[in-house]
């Protein structure tokens, strides 16, 4: 028997401007569902999202939320109120079922300061105080609306296992593929107003997406092929039913022409980069470079050659470096020490994350042109703000909206408009995938991998690199960075493959055998504390995880807080400080295997 649902939303009905956004939509909720709702920016997601949480009011339909059942939302721009702290904010929204220990854990796994103001808070760091919000408590429904945008790769990685342990019901709007894919076993779509549902994971929304789309196309064929049949019976049937017939034919005219503009209605983005002169072979050369601020080593001894054609991505977690390190490369900021050596004909244009370069007060068209006139150079070619911009989704009557007023996923499409109509042959994209859609993600993906000429990314989108760049540079401790072939699962692959071999050669070698002069000299260089943790720390490793598993086995009886909420306690500290001292003996087993591998050239 089938359970009731948790949220109904029928025939919901919402209307902005004249226009309709949201036209009998039906969506279900039930007990165990994880939906990724998925469609165009300004499709009504984060709409529907508002009204499922009571925040906004259809216009018509019924909107049923079971009673006591109780819902959290993660708002785009969260709302701090007059918390006076990090910890009372998280802490206010727990109920009365709920365990305190859940505000700790989730600050601390989230990199948050539990006494901070929430007013001093950068916006990555409200995002995560927001998140705290919604996941310390264990509410019937979580609704989150693109959790992972400025978080970084290890805190989006944490949230995936996260959401997807949750009990609670989860609806999550998201651009990152994979984050979707590991955290659903749902989709709907939301297309031109209404609704379709899928009863797997987004894994599956694509091949799903392209067959519905296919039929449509189908259907509209076999519509086309029925009106040119009417009309060869008009022209040639009987003469008495001729005007009869033609009203018949015009009404198909117009069906045609509406299903026509409704595949048209959020129209597609075009995206082309602009085009300048070849630069030369080499791009950037970099030797020993190092940066310091304060007490932090952000970079230290980076060496890398950058080649024209390649597509270098730079992963992470906040505050790694990331951004200061690209911005050495291109030349903004100066390096502590070290050589930089740029190549000739180098033409840049730089998308930065902070979107420095839009001015809330100034207009759309003020934006593009630095308010010099209507026209813009794209290409060699002047074009009209209007024309180039609707390439871009934007209305004619959007050109004159002070950039303040857009949403983010508008905003986002500007700056990428304004960042391509730059004439260049070096692309730097600090973060370019914030809040956009699947679709015009798609477009990016195919500009960047087929882009002629150089591209530096960074990025926390998994998916959107492994799609496009030829080599990851990432962090390796105490300001050092190594280079990768291919993207950020090849990355891993290769860390993995490099750290597995060196685990087992203590166990492989054999105990007889003399030890060759060119090796065994640089090994004796470590002193015996330092070999005696190199061999053991794999099995604490070991022995850590086997833990943590256990007690997490343990923790996943639902009947166990109720029976034992001091055992609950308890089980929970124990995860918490074994997570904790798990993460410093993988931290220093890195660090050995790193200067092992030094020491042995």
């Amino acid at each position: 028997m089938a359970l009731p649902p948790l949220l109904r939303l029928d025939g919901v009905r919402l209307t902005f401007g004249g226009t309709p956004l949201l036209s009998g939509v039906e969506l279900n909720v039930l007990p165990g569902d994880h939906i990724a709702l998925v469609g165009r920016n300004g499709s009504g997601k984060s709409t529907l999202l508002k009204i499922a949480a009571g925040t906004v009011e259809p216009d018509g339909g019924e909107v049923f939320r079971k009673p006591q059942a109780t819902i959290r939302y993660l708002a785009q721009e969260p709302d701090f109120g007059e918390s006076p702290s990090v910890e009372s904010y998280v802490a206010a929204g727990l109920g009365p079922a709920d365990d305190p220990y859940r505000v700790a854990f989730c600050i601390e796994s989230l990199g948050l300061t539990p006494d901070a103001r929430p007013a001093d808070l950068s916006g990555g760091e409200a995002r995560r105080a927001a998140l705290a919000r919604v996941l310390a408590p264990e509410p019937d429904i979580i609704l989150l609306d693109e959790p992972t945008n400025h978080l970084d790769l290890p805190t989006i990685e944490w949230l995936e296992g996260e959401v997807a342990s949750l009990r609670s019901a989860v609806v999550i709007i998201s651009h990152d593929r994979r984050f979707l894919e590991k955290t659903t076993n749902a989709t709907v779509w939301l297309d031109r107003g209404a609704v379709r549902r899928l009863d797997e994971g987004f894994g599956a929304f694509e091949r799903w997406r392209d067959k519905v789309l296919e039929e449509e196309e189908r259907d509209l064929r076999k519509l086309s092929a029925k009106i040119e049949r009417e009309e060869h019976w008009l022209r040639y049937g009987v003469t008495a039913r001729r005007t009869r017939n033609q009203r018949r034919l015009e009404a198909l005219h117009t069906i045609r022409q509406e299903r026509r503009d409704a595949r048209r209605a959020t129209g597609n983005v075009v995206m082309k980069a602009g085009e300048t002169r070849e630069s030369g072979k080499l791009v950037i050369e970099a030797e020993d470079v190092a940066k310091r601020y304060g007490e932090r080593q952000l970079v230290s001894g980076f060496s890398t050659r950058i080649l024209r054609g390649d597509r270098i991505g730079f992963v992470g977690p906040n505050g790694a470096g990331k951004t200061t390190l690209l911005r050495m490369l291109i030349g903004k900021t100066e390096p502590d020490a070290g050589r930089i050596r740029r190549g000739t004909n180098l033409d840049l244009a730089f998308l930065d994350q902070k979107r420095a370069s839009l001015r809330d007060d100034a207009s759309v068209a003020d934006n593009l042109t630095d308010g010099r006139g209507d026209q813009v150079m794209v290409n060699g070619e002047l074009r009209h703000v209007v024309g180039y911009l609707k390439d871009f989704l934007f209305s004619p009557e959007q050109i004159r909206t002070p950039v303040g007023m857009l949403s983010g996923g508008e905003r986002a499409r500007l700056l990428l408009a304004k960042t391509l109509a730059t004439p260049a042959n070096l692309l730097v994209l600090d973060e370019p995938t914030n809040d956009l859609d699947m679709e015009t993600l798609d477009l990016l993906e195919e500009l960047v991998a087929n882009y002629p000429g150089t591209v530096l990314l960074v990025s926390h989108d998994r998916d959107f690199l492994d799609r496009t760049v030829t080599s990851t540079v990432a962090p390796a401790g105490d300001g050092r960075w190594i280079e990768y072939a291919g993207g950020y699962t090849d990355m891993l692959t290769q860390r993995r493959a490099e750290a597995k071999p060196k685990q087992e050669k203590p166990r492989e070698a054999a105990p007889t055998a003399p030890p060759k002069a060119s090796a065994s000299a640089p090994a004796s260089k470590l002193s015996f504390k330092q070999k005696f943790a190199l061999e053991n720390l794999p099995k604490e490793i070991a022995r850590l995880e086997k833990a943590i598993a256990t007690a997490e086995a343990e923790m996943a009886d639902p009947a166990l807080f109720a029976k034992n909420n001091k055992r609950f306690a308890e089980l929970a500290s124990a995860i918490d400080r074994d997570r904790s001292t798990l993460a410093k003996a993988e931290d220093e087993w890195l660090e050995l295997e790193m200067m092992q591998s030094e020491l042995q050239g």
